[in-house]
């Protein structure tokens, strides 16, 4: 059990990524609050999981985070890991034809939910032997592509913070992680895509060295390693789990 007697957070858990962290935490003994924006599905993740608690939030929102945050520490008694997984996607297209109001919402949810989870969860880590904090960026961030500006520069914003913050936090023993994933098969594929059609899927499966999309286990699996003990000696990394399409 290589998150036994760990609590953690989880954004976004209600569905693609964040579910299959959210599971697999709790299939290595971890406690887990599935935070999501759809209270529904974060509740049906939370039924599933043995641990498990569920939480209503818009993490672009700082006083929803906070009481995110207190909720884990209420239902844990305190918290060891924060995974940064809730984002939203730009529907590809031309940079010029995206809305302000658009261009706005993925900078929120992507970049200050950040700064919201950094503010409110610091202060609970700093109280735990090894403190985790693991973002989730996006090949977008290392090998980005037309069609999606606003959102590869969102999730650069993601990588750049990881590396500050765990240079900021190291002295106090908190590591900071991300992970980079591939395109996959989540609520926000279509929206990647422009669309969804076997030549769309087979344009994006043919830049992927490996010769698929990612899937939420692939994701997890990333995420659990560096929320371990097996990566005690990891910060500041981010790690691209995307079939060698940022070769």
């Amino acid at each position: 059990m290589r998150l036994k007697n760990k609590t953690a957070i989880v954004t976004g858990a209600g569905s693609g990524f964040g579910e299959g962290i959210a599971k697999r935490f709790a299939a290595e003994g971890a406690r887990v609050l599935v935070a999501d924006i759809d209270g529904d599905a974060a509740a049906r993740v939370a039924g599933d999981i043995e641990g498990g608690e569920a939480c209503t939030v818009d993490v672009s929102d700082g006083d929803q985070v906070k009481a995110m945050v207190a909720a884990a520490e209420n239902a844990f008694g305190g918290l060891n890991i924060l995974v940064n997984n809730a984002g939203i996607a730009q529907r590809r297209g031309p940079m010029l034809e995206v809305a302000e109001a658009v261009f706005d919402r993925i900078y929120a949810v992507n970049v200050k939910s950040i700064y919201w989870g950094a503010i409110h969860a610091v202060p609970l880590l700093r109280g735990q032997p090894g403190g985790v904090i693991i973002n989730i960026a996006s090949t977008g961030a290392v090998s980005p592509r037309a069609g999606l500006t606003w959102y590869n520069g969102s999730k650069g914003a993601v990588t750049t913070l990881t590396k500050s913050m765990a240079a900021e936090l190291a002295p106090e023993k908190i590591r900071v992680n991300a992970v980079n994933p591939v395109i996959g098969e989540t609520g926000l594929t279509e929206a990647f895509m422009g669309g969804d059609t076997p030549d769309l899927r087979e344009k994006i499966v043919s830049t992927i060295p490996l010769g698929r999309m990612s899937t939420p286990t692939d994701v997890a699996n990333a995420v659990l390693y560096l929320a371990s003990d097996e990566a005690a000696l990891l910060t500041g990394v981010c790690l691209e789990v995307d079939g060698g399409r940022c070769i």
